[in-house]
């Protein structure tokens, strides 16, 4: 890849690799592995996969979360949602070294559906990283930085605000304001590239790059931008900081990608 991601015919390269996987998240990697092999049997789970920071090898000891997205052989139900999230306690505890374990559910047919084409599909052939079953990335094409990605990636934070702002509202301890920053500086980050991400021509997920690539084309709005890549990293409690990104920067965000992309299509 080149330094805007991309492969050398111009499509969006894969980021991630287990052998990017640094020393101390090995450990993490192997476990997960065998605790999804064990949960999970093919009866109920096409592949799996690994995205973030651990699989692109930029993951920080005691800051980073270990991400993984399951393609189910149907769709999920109240059992695989309650064996996820046993696995999801388990490893959380058992690896300092992981701060949060996210787990996502979705049926192989939704992934490769085309609705979920340049959303879901896109995800999982450019953004994961193979770690059981079969690859569906070999079932979908490759993907250039166009308008119209950007457009079914990330052009529904409207909806996203609404659900923060009432998560806001009910947030009572330090926990929940840590979760709801990062989830809101990092959905933010990811919102403000893509918006630019045509104009610009390639791809990144690095949050401190999306910031400043962002900033070349909003200078007004940069030093709010590098306020949510940090906490998307580095979660905040300060009520601020979720008030700047759910009251301020998201709604005029929001507002600008409507505008230069068009709404997601809306899903069921």
């Amino acid at each position: 890849m080149n330094g805007r991601g991309l492969d050398p015919d111009g499509t969006i390269g894969r980021e991630g690799a287990l052998d990017r996987v640094t020393a101390e998240f090995v450990p993490v990697v192997d476990a997960v592995r065998t605790r999804l092999a064990t949960v999970f049997d093919r009866d109920r789970l096409h592949s799996a996969y690994l995205y973030g920071s651990i699989p692109r090898g930029t993951a920080t000891p005691g800051v980073s979360d270990l991400d993984l997205q399951l393609a189910l052989q149907h769709e999920p139900t109240e059992a695989d949602r309650a064996d996820a999230g046993a696995i999801e306690a388990s490893l959380d505890r058992a690896f300092p070294q992981i701060d949060g374990v996210g787990i996502l559910l979705t049926s192989r047919q939704v992934l490769l559906s085309d609705l979920e084409l340049h959303d879901a599909g896109f995800f999982i052939a450019c953004l994961c990283t193979p770690l059981l079953g079969p690859d569906l990335a070999e079932r979908l094409p490759r993907y250039r930085p166009t308008s119209l990605l950007a457009h079914e990636t990330n052009g529904d934070l409207a909806l996203a605000l609404q659900r923060w702002r009432a998560e806001v509202r009910s947030a009572t301890t330090d926990a929940d304001h840590r979760r709801l920053s990062r989830l809101a500086g990092r959905r933010t980050v990811r919102t403000g590239f893509t918006l630019i991400m045509p104009r610009w021509g390639g791809w990144t997920s690095d949050l401190d790059r999306s910031a400043e690539l962002f900033g070349r084309y909003y200078p007004d709005r940069v030093e709010q931008m590098r306020v949510a890549a940090t906490v998307g990293r580095a979660p905040s409690t300060d009520p601020a900081v979720l008030e700047m990104l759910v009251d301020d920067l998201g709604p005029w965000l929001a507002a600008e990608y409507t505008a230069v992309h068009g709404e997601k299509t809306p899903r069921p």
